[in-house]
């Protein structure tokens, strides 16, 4: 099932969107909006799952889904916390800045609490008043869960995880070193991110949904030219039923919560940093770990943040070539 949010009041309105996201059904009478659903799912997702159904046999009222007047799934979300499941990616920036890699990043997640009174809809232009800030996309996947326990087993909280999508969580890079010197997190370098058209429930993936991992490739074009093919599946240390249960070892999470993955990034075939596209590699799912490799090899970085008026996509294909969570598509513009 696939269930995506259109204009409709601060929190959108909810639709059930077909398998090949053409075509949308009304879902107000059930829930008025995702929160809404995810409130009480276990009495709403039967019904919704019904809808789904008669969907797919056009046996009620529909309307064509437009991805371009999509708000985001959750355009407000009461939780949005990012980890970094790949610590290839950790370990590659940290090395260019000469920084020692602790033994226990590779056993206890690296997460982040984000702001998520906004969630930019997948294709809200990336505002940048300056440049010189350093703007870079960071293409991850995400899961949302329902209620969870504080104290909540890995096994545990895979259960709790309700839908799969797409983010691109936008980094000013230039901004983060200040902000983590003074030793309290990100905060101005995180501006608002873009979620994928549509959020999709883990059957719905098949095997592309096992292990807590979602499989295939993820796919970033800058400009219109290929940029990152990193399957997700692939070198994701911290799997996101781990994510969710480290989130809630303190505290409980309410419904709607959004996890993010953190940068997807490979290890090359040779177990090395990975290669740009052009070179034979899967490139890269952001820029700051082209420019991380750049520096390690040549002492220096050469390729350039975003800048106005630059495009970013990012999406993921099924067998058949088709998106399964819609397209991330943005312009980078001026504020």
């Amino acid at each position: 099932m696939k269930l995506g949010s259109l204009k409709g009041g601060r929190d959108g309105r909810l639709v059930v969107v077909s398998h090949d996201l053409a075509w949308c059904a009304d879902a107000a009478h059930i829930a008025p909006t995702l929160q809404a659903a995810l409130d009480d799912w276990g009495h709403v997702e039967p019904q919704l799952r019904l809808l789904d159904t008669d969907l797919s046999h056009e046996a009620i009222p529909r309307e064509r889904f437009h991805e371009r007047e999509a708000l985001a799934p959750l355009p407000r979300a009461f939780q949005w916390a990012d980890g970094s499941a790949y610590v290839n990616h950790v370990a590659l920036v940290r090395q260019a800045r000469g920084a020692e890699m602790p033994d226990s990043f590779w056993t206890d997640p690296l997460m982040y609490q984000g702001a998520s009174d906004e969630m930019l809809a997948p294709r809200a232009p990336i505002p940048l008043p300056d440049e010189s800030w350093g703007c870079d996309l960071e293409a991850e996947v995400v899961v949302v869960t329902g209620d969870v326990p504080r104290g909540t087993t890995r096994t545990e909280a895979l259960d709790r995880i309700l839908l799969v999508g797409l983010v691109n969580d936008v980094s000013l890079r230039n901004l983060i070193p200040a902000e983590l010197a003074k030793g309290f997190g990100f905060l101005q370098s995180k501006p608002a991110s873009a979620l994928s058209p549509v959020f999709v429930t883990p059957d719905e993936l098949g095997e592309r949904w096992r292990d807590g991992k979602l499989h295939g490739p993820l796919k970033v074009d800058i400009n219109g030219k290929p940029f990152g093919r990193a399957d997700a599946g692939i070198d994701m240390t911290f799997d996101f039923g781990t994510l969710v249960a480290h989130l809630a070892k303190t505290r409980n999470l309410g419904a709607g919560s959004i996890v993010g993955s953190g940068t997807v990034s490979n290890r090359d075939e040779d177990g090395g940093p990975g290669r740009p596209i052009d070179q034979g590699g899967l490139g890269y799912s952001c820029i700051a770990e082209i420019r991380t490799i750049e520096t390690i090899q040549g002492g220096k970085a050469k390729t350039e943040f975003l800048r106005r008026d630059d495009q970013v996509r990012i999406w993921m294909d099924d067998e058949d070539g088709h998106p399964i969570f819609g397209l991330i598509e943005q312009i980078v513009a001026a504020a």
